[in-house]
């Protein structure tokens, strides 16, 4: 399998429609609680990022391509530095993997945005300040939480530290970010940038699946980076995590979200914040790959999770991972593919596939899935040959007869791809029973092609005198 990583591409930016490539990268860092998430969310205009009173919030960098100043970039919101770490070795090791994470962001990264807060300097800062000597030439300075001109004086005090110019401001209010946003985009090099009017749009993968399943690892694994942190403790995954990669010549946006437990089990604020970024990413997404632990099977919230996935039309492929651990029997993965089937039948349609994201193992065939159902989801079929099918189809099985259960179909017309939808014209819409409808779904499933994706059909009223 060869997967390459391309990390300068990007998918379409929300302003203008246009596709980038090769944009800078701006990072914001500084410890806990200091707001940058909240400019991370400021400058994009919209919610991205979770944000919590709660230190710590943000583990994973989380990058999104925008426009800052009419220019595009790719700005990314770093976990905390913590000096003062936890008490028990679970929290210790997820502190250090922070830390790791957001070193590792700065090395590439073509800009440093440092935020403090207005008033003394805490001991992390002091460090971090030390820490980020070497990137110097790359470095702006952000003084948060200075509404109204409150505590300026503070800020005004760390030009003794070497630093050229600080931009004091309030994330929250949005006082002076323009002016912040200003000098971010003087200081970055847009030469290397490329503009694509027509180029081949990125698939839109997000990984979903109930905690622990393996979503960071196989996300690393696609885009030969680190970049989700991966650890034996539930609910490390709290913001969707963005990456891409080239495969078989194919441009993909992978999107790893958190773990998603039932509802009754969700108890703290930031996870649920973090259970509705993953649900959103349903929506940010082409097509789904659903994580399912080998050892436990099926569960009632992997349904719930495809089920919804269906609803808006996405394509969904249902990865047993963690294959390696499981005995090597023959006819195994057959039978438990027979026992997913029997369990949800309303998702026959959905590709069950064997998978170790810790090896790879299986990783070509997904991707390879992928693509094929990428082109399902994006194919539209001409209205002549739509009508020719129906012809056929009404002939092999016509419609009942009787007084209130009489009705014709006059024609079918695609409407949408990805998601697909198609309309039936009938003459008393309202006879038409569900079982006749699975019927029409079934052989546009089987029939045009449409053989491992959702299909959604709509019967409206024709035009012409009713029967």
């Amino acid at each position: 399998m060869k997967i390459y990583t391309k990390n300068s591409i990007s998918p379409k930016l929300p302003d203008d429609g246009l596709t980038y490539r090769n944009l800078p990268e701006v990072a914001l860092v500084g410890r806990p609680n200091v707001g940058k998430s909240t400019l991370f969310n400021r400058l994009l205009r919209k919610r991205r990022a979770i944000t919590d009173p709660t230190p710590g919030v943000t583990r994973d960098p989380v990058s999104q391509d925008t426009l800052l100043a009419g220019k595009p970039v790719r700005l990314i919101d770093t976990g905390g530095f913590k000096l003062v770490k936890e008490a028990d070795d679970a929290g210790r090791e997820m502190d250090a993997l922070v830390v790791q994470k957001t070193l590792l962001t700065l090395e590439h990264a073509a800009l440093i945005v440092l935020m403090l807060e207005a008033g003394d300097l805490t001991p992390e800062d002091e460090e971090f300040i030390e820490l980020l000597r070497p990137w110097q030439n790359r470095l702006l300075v952000a003084v948060n939480k200075t509404e109204g001109g409150r505590r300026e004086e503070y800020a005004w005090n760390l030009l003794a530290r070497g630093f050229d110019k600080v931009f004091m401001i309030s994330a929250e209010h949005g006082d002076h970010v323009g002016e912040l946003e200003a000098a971010i985009v003087a200081r970055l090099d847009f030469s290397a940038v490329v503009v694509d009017n027509d180029a081949t749009r990125p698939i839109r993968i997000a990984i979903l699946g109930r905690p622990n399943t393996g979503k960071s690892t196989l996300s690393n694994r696609l885009t030969a980076s680190a970049a989700s942190i991966v650890s034996d403790v539930p609910g490390t995954t709290r913001d969707v995590v963005e990456g891409t990669f080239l495969y078989n010549r194919r441009n993909f946006v992978i999107l790893d979200t958190a773990g998603i437990r039932r509802k009754a089990k969700v108890t703290e604020n930031i996870e649920y914040y973090s259970v509705n970024r993953a649900i959103k990413a349903i929506d940010d997404a082409d097509i789904v790959f659903l994580l399912i632990d080998a050892q436990e099977g099926l569960a009632d919230q992997d349904k719930k999770i495809a089920a919804l996935a269906c609803d808006k039309g996405r394509g969904v492929i249902m990865a047993l991972n963690k294959w390696d651990t499981m005995p090597t029997v023959k006819n195994t993965f057959n039978a438990m593919v027979d026992r997913m089937r029997f369990l949800f039948g309303q998702m026959e349609y959905a590709p069950i596939l064997p998978l170790s994201a810790k090896d790879g193992t299986g990783a070509d065939k997904l991707l390879d899935m992928a693509i094929r159902m990428y082109g399902q989801l994006t194919k539209r079929v001409e209205t002549g040959a739509l009508n020719q099918a129906l012809a056929r189809w009404l002939e092999e099985y016509p419609p009942p007869v009787g007084p209130s259960t009489r009705f014709k179909i006059r024609y079918i017309t695609q409407v949408s791809a990805n998601p697909v939808k198609f309309v039936f014209f009938a003459s008393r819409p309202q006879a038409i029973n569900e079982p006749y409808l699975a019927y029409l779904r079934n052989r546009i499933r089987k029939d045009l092609g449409f053989t491992h994706i959702p299909v959604s059909i709509e019967v409206r009223s024709s035009r012409k005198a009713r029967d």
